[in-house]
């Protein structure tokens, strides 16, 4: 029984093996298909764990049975074993062996997952030795087995221990003993020479396991040519610069619009829409309800379970935009939803989404709560048709034994129409349909058709592709993001699409269950705008290619041009984490959203490459890295920071902040390439302390030799690259508008000198008078005559 409840968690190993689907090519060692190794492998192993462990159960069962009647006595005067219980251990061992011999001929195909060091998979020892070896031990194996089977007749101690002995002894001296000391003497003296060709396979499959072949390769020859023009040219790249940080902006978002305490943002995501013409990178929370909030005397069966079942809207807001008091701006906001230039949202209600699961009931004797409105609450009923039925004495019962509450068999709050909702977390009710899938950690919303959905990208994993380097949590060697799934806030509908045909994993899952997946072109239009390639895939692929992207074996061998992730400026002991932006990718026309990540040499803080994957059709799931010329030093992001931390104005002016009783946070530090050069941007938010909403008051901008900080991103680029030239008026211009100009530069120069003069700078203070003098004589050289 309790081997059985064991096996019970291969179910998904079984699966695979009945439904396997080929892979369409093969290894180079044995000549399999590679769905030999991901599909029939593991059920031979898992089979073969199971027969040993049935063995080992059933001699230890036949022992104690011998021994209780009295066939087996190990006292000291009466040593001995009975014919028949010594026939049947010899049965036994002789079964054991032969399983040990078929456990030999798995161990081959086992070599291509073994790790040298220096080769991941089958080296040179490993098929030069090891592999001969193992075909030997097969046989000794085979032949122990018949040695125990011939004792049945023999019955004596002699052939079972020579058995064991020879087995035993043979698989130490052949197994351990020889390749140790042939690895040694013959192979490390001529290590890269030997190993090489074993390498190139290593590279080869590890790159196809992980879908690396398909990144592309482009240089990026970082120069420092921007100009005002060409920020002009790459407009959407700057005006979706992101300067709200994801923790800075949820605090916002609860101080500003959870409305009540019982409604909880739980995350921000980042995504986009085309609003008002124009493609907006934008942030947005879904407001849920979560029961636990409620007052401590308001925590009731009924309020937890049949009023209060369900959050209410989104907050939506521009990247890079802020109010005069440094806080967000709204697309949209409020409850019931007001759209102020964002979406249309009719269906606003979650009943489905991230926080914690609790049942509720809806469609019950009375209405539930939709939101406050003023000092009344607005009610409304489920209009859904998901959720089970909640009709019948023993439907009830069998829920209130289901949840342990047996509120559900007393309450007076059921009907006939009255339906139960449970498993309404989007991860637990997809995992819940298809276990066999491994989700991405962040599920995210998306404003569509005037509803709320909730999409989750899930991927097809394994352990068992040869040559394949694992992941640093050696939790797998293969990774797929196979299926998109859309889960539909309001009544929980959930639908998965089949977004890599060609897996074959994922046809085998397919193949298991036909009616589960849809074909990717079946997903609405609009929802099809809103995928975007997943950060978790993004950020495993990311960490092979850190070693993989070195294709020669030399190089490999001595890890000469290793990369790695660049160290997060606000927090040195963490890595920087991949970044959603728009952006128009050197050598393109239009701007895209993408998903990118700067790369650093190993053990050192100079940048060498940037990898970004496209999420815009028709170039979604495309891959580019952009490689910087070796010779060129371009500083990392930990170099950018230090730089700005050595600049004397702004050191000055985050001290005499965090004097005046402000909480300085300084935000994520993003590397923003524009055509062929470099800009850093980091937003500074400033926190009073006895406050709780961040506001955003300065933006740190770097390029090239100049850190500037401004009140807004505008005032940061004008400093950097300067204003139009004075004196030119845009074309059709009037002299008044020329004067409005240099009125706006002017004011700009004033504030500037104050900020100077609040941090002590009295030479800079100095400059921008002398710089705000010369702008008003060119003002009252330009002023309109009085006639």
């Amino acid at each position: 029984m309790a081997i059985a409840v064991f096996e019970t968690s291969n179910w998904d190993i079984l699966l695979r093996f009945l439904f396997q689907a080929p892979y369409g090519e093969s290894e180079p060692v044995f000549g399999n298909d590679f769905g030999f190794y991901l599909f029939t492998l593991p059920a031979y192993l898992a089979l073969k764990n199971l027969l040993l462990v049935m063995i080992a159960l059933s001699g230890a069962a036949a022992g104690v049975v011998y021994w209780l009647h009295g066939d087996i006595d190990f006292e000291q005067r009466r040593r001995h074993i009975s014919r028949p219980a010594l026939a049947h251990g010899s049965a036994l061992l002789g079964a054991f062996f032969m399983i040990k011999a078929w456990s030999y001929g798995l161990d081959r195909y086992l070599l291509l997952y073994r790790d040298n060091g220096v080769v991941v998979g089958a080296s040179y020892t490993d098929l030069h030795v090891e592999l001969p070896v193992l075909g030997l031990l097969i046989a000794l194996a085979l032949l122990a087995s018949l040695m125990c089977w011939a004792n049945l007749w023999v019955r004596s101690y002699r052939l079972p221990l020579a058995a064991i002995a020879l087995v035993l002894g043979s698989a130490f001296l052949l197994a351990e003993a020889l390749p140790a000391l042939f690895l040694r003497l013959v192979v490390k003296p001529n290590e890269l020479e030997l190993e090489k060709p074993y390498i190139e396979r290593n590279i080869e499959l590890t790159r196809k396991a992980y879908d690396l072949r398909r990144i592309v390769v482009r240089p990026f020859s970082a120069e420092q040519s921007l100009t005002l023009k060409s920020l002009e040219a790459n407009r959407p790249t700057i005006e979706n610069i992101r300067l709200w940080d994801w923790q800075p902006l949820l605090d916002a978002y609860r101080q500003l619009q959870e409305i009540r305490t019982y409604y909880r943002f739980q995350d921000v995501d980042v995504d986009r829409y085309w609003l008002d013409g124009a493609y907006r990178q934008v942030t947005l929370s879904a407001r849920e309800l979560s029961a636990d909030l409620l007052p401590p005397n308001a925590q009731t069966w009924v309020n937890r379970h049949v009023l209060f079942t369900h959050g209410n809207g989104v907050v939506m807001g521009p990247v890079t935009q802020k109010s005069a008091e440094g806080l967000p701006v709204f697309y949209l906001h409020d409850i019931p939803p007001v759209a102020a230039g964002g979406p249309p949202l009719r269906e606003p209600r979650i009943y489905f989404g991230e926080l914690k699961d609790t049942y509720v009931i809806v469609n019950g004797s009375t209405a539930e709560f939709d939101y406050p409105k003023g000092k009344d609450n607005v009610f409304s009923r489920y209009a859904g048709g998901r959720g089970v039925p909640v009709t019948g004495t023993m439907r009830r019962a069998l829920l209130a034994w289901y949840f342990a509450d047996p509120n559900l068999l007393l309450t007076d709050y059921i009907t006939a129409e009255s339906r139960i909702l449970f498993r309404r977390t989007v991860t637990e009710r997809v995992r819940t349909i298809a276990p066999f899938l491994r989700l991405d950690r962040d599920p995210y919303p998306v404003v569509s058709d005037g509803r709320l959905f909730w999409i989750q990208d899930a991927y097809t994993t394994s352990s068992y592709f040869p040559y394949a380097q694992p992941t640093p949590r050696r939790d797998l060697n293969y990774i797929r993001n196979a299926v998109k799934i859309v889960v539909d806030a309001y009544d929980g509908t959930v639908d998965f699409y089949l977004a890599d045909p060609s897996d074959p994993i994922a046809k085998t899952y397919q193949r298991a269950f036909p009616e589960l997946f849809k074909p990717l072109a079946g997903m609405p239009a609009d929802l099809q705008s809103h995928i975007r390639y997943p950060e978790g895939l993004f950020l495993t692929q990311a960490q092979i290619y850190r070693a993989y992207h070195m294709e020669s074996p030399e190089v490999f061998y001595n890890r000469e041009d290793l990369w790695q992730f660049p160290r997060e400026p606000s927090a040195p002991t963490a890595t920087m984490h991949p970044y959603y932006m728009i952006m128009r990718l050197p050598g393109e026309a239009q701007a895209e959203f993408i998903l990118m990540l700067p790369m650093v040499p190993s053990q050192r803080e100079n940048m060498i490459a940037w990898l970004a994957a496209r999420c815009d059709p028709p170039h979604y799931g495309e891959l580019i890295v952009y490689e910087f010329p070796k010779e060129k030093l371009v500083f990392g992001p930990f170099q950018i920071e230090a730089r700005i931390n050595q600049n004397t104005f702004i050191s000055q002016q985050l001290s005499l902040w965090n004097q005046m009783g402000s909480r300085v946070i300084r935000g994520n530090l993003h590397v923003i390439p524009i055509d062929d050069s470099l800009l850093y941007v980091s937003p500074l938010y400033l926190r009073a302390e006895t406050g709780q909403i961040p506001e955003l008051k300065r933006v740190i901008a770097v390029y090239g030799d100049q850190v500037v900080m401004e009140e807004s991103l505008a005032d940061a680029l004008a400093a950097l690259f300067g204003r139009p030239a004075i004196g030119t008026a845009p074309e059709g211009g009037s002299a008044q508008g020329q004067a409005g100009v240099l009125a706006a530069e002017a004011l700009n120069r004033y504030s500037r000198a104050l900020d100077r003069l609040k941090a002590g700078d009295w030479s800079g203070f100095g400059a921008e008078l002398e710089a705000m003098r010369t702008v008003l004589e060119e003002a009252a050289g330009r002023a309109p005559k009085q006639p």
